[in-house]
């Protein structure tokens, strides 16, 4: 599973990229069948994915970020939101000084709501950053590959994640999650957090979940991903 980037700077001379790729994962509780960096999987997959159909520059993944939805859960770190904010825009600034003007993050984890903020600012006075994939790009890539299950109810260590983790890295995907499905409505998550909707910490459908939908969603969130560098790469605002 080559999800890393392991070019040199001679190959990041030669690449000349002027779009840089950023995934965010996350260190949290995925249930009893998924690990605690699915997220930070999902993000690298498909940055690496992108980085290699464009030629972009390919970044490290952030590993750990604002998780705070799963305290309680053993495993789970989170940070806060400024400190997250903090290093997009740290990363942000060191690339300009490299000469790559534009980043787009790449996140894994649903809780890392800070990150539309961080993009939005940074786009004050001209383009410079994107957020993907986003929602739509989501829901394309669910129809695309034929998932059972809605993003609404499929929100956590369910059929979606587990899919890529099926056709990413199958060893890592533990027994039971066959029998694991969990739906549920959550309206007060963010006061209660994951705990007060699931004991498991599944919210969603593993059990229809399968290697063949999992390539279909990377399929497709790399062709969607087009869209983000060429709104980026326009010279005037709308």
């Amino acid at each position: 599973m080559d999800l890393i980037s392991t070019a040199t700077t001679t190959d990041e001379a030669h690449r000349a990229a002027d779009v840089a790729v950023l995934p965010v994962g996350s260190f949290e509780q995925h249930g009893t069948h998924l690990p605690l960096i699915t997220d930070t999987i999902i993000a690298c997959a498909i940055a690496k994915a992108a980085a290699t159909a464009y030629d972009l520059m390919l970044l490290p993944p952030v590993t750990i970020s604002c998780s705070q939805e799963h305290t309680g859960w053993p495993g789970t770190v989170s940070i806060r939101s400024s400190t997250l904010t903090h290093i997009i825009t740290d990363i942000a600034h060191s690339l300009q000084q490299a000469g790559v003007d534009r980043l787009i993050v790449v996140n894994g984890h649903g809780g890392n709501y800070v990150l539309s903020n961080i993009v939005q600012e940074a786009n004050a006075d001209r383009r410079r950053m994107a957020l993907y994939p986003r929602r739509q790009d989501w829901e394309t890539a669910r129809q695309h590959a034929g998932l059972d299950s809605t993003s609404h109810d499929d929100m956590h260590a369910g059929e979606i994640e587990t899919s890529l983790l099926l056709h990413l890295c199958p060893e890592l995907v533990r027994s039971g999650f066959q029998t694991a499905d969990h739906l549920t409505e959550r309206p007060d998550l963010l006061v209660l957090g994951m705990r007060g909707y699931t004991h498991t910490g599944v919210i969603g459908a593993p059990s229809t979940a399968t290697a063949t939908k999992g390539m279909a969603v990377l399929d497709s969130l790399t062709t969607t991903f087009a869209t983000s560098i060429a709104i980026l790469q326009q010279h005037t605002q709308p």
